[in-house]
Order: C-alpha cells, then structure tokens, then sequence
C-alpha cells in the first residue's frame, strides 16, 4: 500500500513530467481493488449503492439524488458505455444559482471552465486535456438527446435551459462512446430535462449585482399525456461596468404513451432570446488594482442572440425483443456580437447564423437467449444518423456598431452521415464486455462573396472508429474496467473546405481508460481511473482570422488520473470529492513551428477539483459547502512568459423549509472574496476577472 501511495503521489505532483507513470497507476488501481476484495455487501446494500453511485457492473458514478429507472427495454443506457460516466442528480442542478448554464457543470468531475466572462459569450466546458478556448471543441453537446452544438462545436444552445427545468446531467469522458460521431472527440454531455409528473413549482432570487431571477416550472399527467412546461427570466448587472446581461426562456414538451405502453411520440421546442453587454478584457496592472472597471472603448461592445429548438420523439416496443427509437430535430442559432480588444484595434462584428436538421435512429435486439456460463445476457444496439447545416458566418470591421466594410461573408453546408454497432455481451455474471464500431462521412460546399471563391468540402473519407470496453467484477464491492476507442476531428468553418487547394484527412484520436471503481460498503463509492488519447495532425481554429481558417499544432498526447469518492454516512448527511491530473503536450510540432515540440498544449490547467458537502441539521434546516477549482496554464503552445488562471472557489448555502411547499434559500458565491481570472495574449495579455463575492437569496414554492 505504501508503494501504491507513494507512487500516486509522485506522479500527481511531478507536474514537468513528461508522461506519466501508466504501469505503476495500473498496478495501483489493481492493489487498491484487491485491498477492498474482502469487504462484501449484502443485497439490500447493493441496491443502496447503485442509487448513490451507479451499478457495481458500470464505472458509472452518480452524484446527487438520480432519478432510477428500472425499464428493460429502449436503448443501451450511457452509463453501459464502460467509460468515465458521471450523472449528476437533480439537487446538486435545480438550486444552483447561475448566470450561464455552463456554470452548472462546476460539480461535475473532471470538467474544467473556460470563464471568458464576455456577454453572451461567457463560457465553456470541456476535459481529458482539452481547452475552452474554442480552438478545438471536443465536447459533443445533447439536450434531451438532440445534438446541440452550432458547427464549430460551439454551445450556444445550452444557454437555453435554466436549472429548474433539468432532471439530471450526464457526461461521458473517453474515446469508446459510439453512439455520436461529430463533435465527440474527448466525451459528451447530455442534459436531461424533467419529463412527466404532476409539479407547480417556482423560485424567485435576488442577489449581487442586482441580479433578479424568475423560473416557472410545471409538470401534468394524466392518462396517456403528459406535459411539462417551462418559463424563466434572468437579468443581471454583473460584477464588472458594462456587464449587463438577460435572458428569457419558454419551453414545452408534449407526449402521449399508448395504452399498451409499447409506443410513445413526443414533441420538444424552446424559444430562448438574450443580450449581453461585455466589458472587455484588461490590461494586467487594471485587473489587479480595479478588477471591477471597463474601458470607454468597450462600452459599445456586447450582443444578442436567438435560439430555437424543436424535436420530434417516438419511441417503439414492436416486440418484447425489439426497440425503436427515433429523433427528428431543427436547431436555429442567429447571434450577433460586436467586439474590441484593445484601444488599438478597430470593433468587428461577428455574425452566426445557422440552422441544423437532424435524424437520428436506433433499434435494439435484446434476444432470449439459452443461457449458459458464458453467455448471460445480451443487447445489440444499431443506429444510423443524418445532420444537415445551413451556415452563415459574416463579419464586418463596424464602428459604434455601425458597419464599415465586409471583411468575410461566408455561406457554407456541412452534412453528416453517421452509422455504429454495438453489443453489450454479459459473458458471465462478473464480465461484461462491448465492442462497437462506427463511421462517419461528411459532404457539403463553401461560398465567400465578398471574395467570389467557392471550394468543395475535404475529402475526409469514410472515417471508422472501432471501439472496445470490458468490466470484470469479481465481487460485489469491485469492478475493474478498461476501454479502447478511435475518435475523430475535422475542420470548422472554412477549415473544413478546399480553400488551401491540399487534401486533409480527418485528425485521428485514439484513447484508452483503464480504472477500479469500489463500493465497500453502503454509505462509500468511488472510483480511481488512468486515460491517454493521442491526436494525429491536430488542427485548431484561428479565432481572430478573418479568413476563418485553422492551422496545424501536430500530434499530440493527453493524458491523466482521475479520482472520485462519493460519501453517505447516514441519512442525514453526504459528501463528494473529484481531482484529475491532466496533461497535453505537442509531441510532433508542425514543421513551422518546431519550438512547441514537447511543449505543453495553451490554456490547459495541471489539475481540477471539485467537492462538497451536504448535511440535513433539522428536517427544515440544510447546510452545504462546495468548492471547486483548477492550476495554471500558459498562455501559447510555446510556453514562453508566465501561468496564469490557477484558483480555489467555495460556495456556502442554507435552506430552510418553512411548510411542504415554501423555503427560502441563501447563497454565498467565491465566500473567501478570492481573485480569479481568464488571461490570453496578443500584444500583452488580457485578463477578464471573475466575479467577486456574491450573496443570493431565493423563495422555492410548490403549489
């Protein structure tokens, strides 16, 4: 044991490394199962277990209270994938108070923020060694199971929930999910929203910076319907001059179940409008002495923004053996933003205008089957999908929001085909093995009329991604599970086209996890893991080109420890805690740019935390601390001047339920009042401060 600890910790903190000690942490993970293989649970500790931290045959961890549901049928759930699956239950989402949707994910394991602070344009998320920069995004985005990303990979469209109105959240880490292809280089996250039911439910908060917030939330069922509907407001100050921002939401979901129960057709749609003021990014002497100012060059800078989404869901049992599932979604994002970075540049206006059409299908065979010793189960689970995109992505140099010239106006279609396979083989009670398969092709054109040109798409090619996960749990309290699995990158925007007249081929990731997740007894769970993904010619986006064209970082090597512990002691009280160790490094520089090799990817923190603590101290009274934080990055791939953006934020909050149906909430935002910020560079760097110490106080009413 000594060994193992002694070990883990070189590694962790042997940030300068230049790999990290991978047969050692496997080693590791294999003592630390073997140290907890004497400790069994009875059954009914099992079932407590899998509704705090997942099945004992999955590497799926669930944080929160996690909506089970015990349906045999329908498609392989996510947390079968065998991968870093974290579910985050409706009490660590629906009382969060934010301002941007991805602040939600804060608690999630692993996921590091990009806080830009910027308007509309405030934040990402993203992990396994990736940054938020919006370079390279390699998180694929599903709301309700609808692809959500504009075609950059961008996350507009999750600004349109607010917490009240989600269920749950679920993010897959790893190469090995091949349900999606585009987008899905290092995971996914869908967000489930609240489906069914019988709720009135509201919550009112005022707060810091003159923040007033309004989430109506209703849910009806009766018979074979069920609706659910939704309404929010949010309007805030913000913690900076010229930082005003609101948002306004409505939605509605509508299904009707047939009174076999054997189909069910649904229909989802929102309608989401926002403006934003931004303040700017500041010099490093401003930020640090007067975080709070703007400059007057930023003070007509900001935007707006129109979301919409609709999807078609129908849902099929032809027979006890089969399952059919199908979406049919229309995205539109039209955002419109006006920029200035520094004094000596001119504004610009960014446009986006895009409208996505999809399809998805899958069908699930779940034969009856003569069991023997080694065949106890089995699903095999086929889809296909089919994405169209109309894209527009004009700019103009403006000034005072008035414009000037045309400085691009490009159009371009982006269509994606996607087919996969998987089967989800229980070969005995304690092996569970899924091996899948998946390809992807792309077609599409690109116009610029401001430069009469127009180019035909790459020719990528049919792009396969064999894919391979196998858990052994040997015993109730342990499972052991491992993966393999090819993920994909292709240009964005103009980089996907033959504007430089050279055949690209698709960036190749290949990845692997190997990990323990344990349950020794019925109020503990946890789970301890080592991943790699490596990249071949890895493209990133120009962010400030006019052109819209990307250029080449190399090949590239990502890879960590991740370590998760979820606590329950009793009835009254829980806790959590997740760190990941990350590293990105360029391996094999572009040809251009040999100084960056062995150098560190930009904007990447060492580590990410995150942590909590629940307890109930009365039935009417609850407290709960949170925390959450990352390392430096550097700011270039060269690695040249110093790191910035390490900080450590903690949350504090206190419920109190007055009746069943009314309690009041206060919240402690960055408690400790600590300075944190976002920082790149052009001819200095630019730092955007965080917000500062934030009090917030809601009324949560049911009726």
């Amino acid at each position: 044991m000594f060994f193992c600890t002694s070990s883990a910790n070189r590694v962790i903190h042997q940030a300068h490394s230049e790999r990290f000690s991978l047969p050692v942490l496997r080693t590791c993970a294999l003592v630390i199962a073997s140290l907890f293989a004497p400790v069994g649970i009875n059954s009914a500790s099992a079932e407590t277990v899998a509704n705090s931290g997942g099945g004992l045959n999955d590497s799926a961890m669930e944080i929160g209270k996690v909506e089970i549901s015990g349906q045999k049928n329908g498609p392989i759930a996510a947390k079968s994938v065998l991968s870093s699956v974290d579910i985050l239950g409706s009490d660590l989402i629906q009382t969060q108070q934010v301002v941007n949707t991805w602040e939600l994910f804060s608690k999630a394991p692993g996921v590091m923020m990009t806080q830009f602070r910027q308007g509309s344009e405030s934040g990402k998320l993203s992990f396994r060694g990736f940054n938020g920069e919006g370079e390279v995004n390699a998180v694929k985005l599903l709301i309700d199971g609808v692809p959500s990303n504009d075609n950059g990979g961008g996350m507009q469209l999750l600004d349109m929930l607010f917490p009240l109105e989600i269920r749950s959240i679920e993010v897959v880490r790893g190469t090995n999910d091949p349900r999606y292809g585009l987008h899905n280089i290092a995971g996914n996250a869908n967000i489930v929203t609240r489906s069914g039911g019988n709720y009135n439910d509201a919550r009112v908060t005022y707060g810091s910076f003159d923040t007033k917030e309004v989430q109506l939330a209703k849910g009806w069922e009766s018979n074979n319907w069920s609706q659910n509907y939704f309404a929010g407001y949010l309007k805030s100050a913000g913690y900076r001059d010229n930082a005003t921002f609101e948002k306004s939401t409505v939605g509605g979901k509508w299904f009707y179940t047939t009174d076999d129960a054997r189909m069910r057709f649904g229909i989802i749609a929102r309608h989401t409008e926002s403006n934003g003021d931004e303040a700017g990014y500041l010099t490093a002497a401003d930020a640090y002495t007067r975080p709070t100012m703007s400059y007057p060059y930023a003070q007509s800078e900001g935007g707006n923004r129109q979301m919409n989404q609709l999807s078609v869901h129908i849902d099929a049992d032809p027979t006890d053996k089969t399952s059919l599932a199908t979406k049919v979604y229309l995205n539109q994002i039209k955002d419109q933003r006006w920029l200035r970075y520094s004094s000596t540049t001119s504004q610009q206006e960014r446009v986006i205008d895009e409208t996505h059409v999809g399809i998805l299908n899958s069908v699930t065979y779940r034969p009856s089957l003569a069991l023997t010793d080694w065949l106890k189960d089995l699903a095999i689970e086929a889809g296909v999908n089919a994405e169209h995109q109309d894209d527009k992505s004009p700019r103009y140099s403006t000034s005072n929001k008035v414009r000037v010239t045309t400085t691009r106006d490009q159009k371009f279609t982006l269509n994606n085909y996607g087919a996969y396979i998987q089967a989800a083989i229980q070969a005995t009670d304690t092996l569970k093995i899924i091996p899948a398969y998946r390809v992807d092709k792309f077609d599409g054109s690109f116009t610029d009329v401001s430069k009469n040109v127009h180019y035909g798409i790459q020719d990528y090619g049919v792009i396969g991604q064999p894919k391979l996960s196998v858990v052994y749990s040997p015993l109730k309290s342990t499972s052991v599970y491992g993966n393999w699995g090819r993920t994909f990158q292709i240009g964005a925007g103009a980089a996907a086209y033959k504007s430089n007249k050279n055949d690209l081929r698709p960036s190749i990731n290949d990845g692997w996890e190997t990990g323990v997740k344990l349950a020794p007894a019925s109020w503990i769970n946890g789970r301890f893991s080592v991943w790699e993904q490596s990249a071949s010619d890895e493209v990133k986006r120009r962010l400030n080109d006019p052109s819209g064209d990307s250029e080449n970082v190399g090949s590239t090597r990502r890879s960590g420890i991740d370590l998760q512990v979820n606590i329950r002691p009793d009835q009254y009280s829980s806790a959590w805690i997740s760190y990941s160790r990350q590293r990105s490094k360029i391996v094999v520089p572009d040809p251009t740019a040999p100084i960056t090799a062995g150098k560190e990817i930009d904007h990447v923190p060492g580590y990410i935390f995150s942590a909590g603590y629940d307890v109930q101290v009365t039935p009417a009274l609850q407290l709960s601390v949170s925390g959450n934080g990352q390392g430096d990055y550097y700011l270039t791939t060269a690695n040249t001047g110093s790191k910035y953006g390490a900080y450590a934020l903690f949350n504090v909050g206190a419920k109190y339920k007055f009746t069943p149906s009314v309690e009041l909430e206060f919240q402690v935002k960055n408690l400790a009042n600590r300075y944190y910020e976002y920082v790149w560079i052009n001819d200095q760097t630019r730092h955007s401060p965080g917000d500062g110490r934030a009090f917030y106080l809601s009324a949560n009413m049911k009726f």
